[in-house]
């Protein structure tokens, strides 16, 4: 399908956020990057569970059992997004982080001293901090260097893969500078030296189709309140991944795939939320099976944020005093974010004079701390990030480019 500013406009009243008021004028989201907004159906899919069924899992009465259900179907609706084998690769977790650091302990447990890790300078911390605490049992970590054009620098990557790597863990795009990365080579390059590789689509999956079965990552993760849910963290294991992996886990625990890697009680509430968040997203789209309406609603919408973000990128760079990072848009390979600084301002300081205009934008680092250290600009408060979603419209990049050349024209 192609998704248009017709379609845009229907599905923002689906939307309730979005009719807040700030400073005389509807409040803009701008920000999706750090969390997207939520449709009715969302809120209406967790109210109904703390309404009807809000109680364990394991019982043998009908609430507990129609939890369970729940429970599967969402896990099932995962591994369709995500274009899995079926809902016994999907775990959940409190969060993106939280699921990393469970891997990276559990990896960490197969793992020798002298054996090698490669992360990269352009990741997120929740896709770093994890891998790097392994240099505790002795383990290398090896850090892909990030080009000043926000690219990895691959000639690197590839000579720091070798027999002694174990692991590549790599972010399928930047969440500070919108770089889409090479997933099929940097795929081909860790299974020629026998490593696993572990993707963090966090930033990637609410703009684009992912097919983990395609793309044969063996692990991958990512966070449902990004793509319109709530905050829930997803881990998708390659069947067989799971199997024998020495997880954190207590000796009453299901020890089978997925839930072997599920510490504690899972907010079912929540989780049947993502299920009503990935249902959002297949009712925009066509075809004969949920997979189907899944990517072709996938393929509109981004479609519709690269027009959206290519346009903003092009307009914002006219203006005086502005430095934009990251690659540019001149092919799609790129995630609908956009971050600049301006000479002479804090990013912060921008931020909050947007904030004054009802525009919501986020400043500073995101986590991505090396791609901040690496680009020097800790010392100027890091980056200001616009990052577009579904129901953002081209009236809203209008009032941000309008504010940022009122801001840049206004004396000091």
């Amino acid at each position: 399908m192609s998704y248009t500013a017709d379609d845009c406009a229907r599905c923002r009243a689906d939307f309730p956020a979005l009719g807040a008021m700030r400073g005389g004028a509807p409040i803009a989201f701008l920000d999706g990057p750090g969390g997207s907004q939520v449709p009715l159906a969302v809120i209406r899919a967790i109210e109904n569970v703390y309404a009807n069924c809000n109680v364990n899992t394991g019982g043998a009465f009908a609430p507990s059992r129609e939890v369970g259900r729940r429970l599967h179907e969402a896990r099932g609706a995962v591994a369709t997004l995500l274009g899995a084998a079926g809902p016994e690769t999907i775990s959940f977790g409190q969060n993106m982080t939280t699921l990393c650091f469970s891997l990276a302990h559990a990896i960490g447990r197969t793992l020798e001293a002298g054996d090698a890790i490669v992360i990269t300078e352009l990741d997120h911390e929740a896709n770093r901090g994890p891998w790097l605490m392994l240099r505790e049992r002795g383990v290398v970590v090896r850090e892909v260097r990030l080009r000043q054009d926000g690219r990895l620098d691959l000639d690197d990557l590839a000579a720091k893969l070798d027999a002694r790597v174990k692991l590549v863990a790599i972010g399928a795009s930047s969440n500070a500078l919108g770089t889409v990365n090479d997933l099929a080579l940097v795929r081909r390059l860790s299974a020629a030296v026998g490593a696993l590789m572990v993707v963090d689509a966090v930033h990637y999956a609410p703009h684009f189709p992912i097919d983990v079965q395609a793309l044969g990552t063996d692990f991958l993760l990512c966070s449902a309140y990004k793509f319109y849910g709530p905050h829930v963290g997803i881990l998708y294991s390659r069947p067989g991944a799971l199997d024998r992996l020495p997880t954190d886990r207590l000796s009453a625990q299901n020890p089978a795939p997925p839930y072997r890697f599920e510490t504690g009680t899972l907010n079912a509430a929540a989780i049947h939320g993502v299920r009503a968040a990935i249902g959002y997203i297949e009712s925009l789209g066509r075809g004969a099976n949920a997979r189907e309406r899944i990517v072709d609603a996938m393929t509109g919408i981004a479609a519709y944020e690269h027009a959206l973000a290519a346009d903003y990128h092009r307009r914002v760079a006219a203006l005086p005093g502005v430095r934009l990072y990251g690659p540019g848009f001149d092919d799609r390979a790129r995630a609908p974010t956009v971050s600049i600084t301006l000479d002479g301002r804090n990013a912060g300081e921008l931020a909050a004079l947007l904030d004054e205009r009802g525009l919501c934008v986020w400043d500073g680092d995101f986590y991505a701390v090396r791609v901040i250290e690496v680009l020097g600009l800790a010392e100027r408060g890091g980056l200001l990030r616009t990052g577009f979603s579904l129901y953002n419209t081209r009236e809203e990049v209008d009032r941000l480019l309008a504010a940022l050349e009122e801001i840049t024209r206004a004396p000091r």
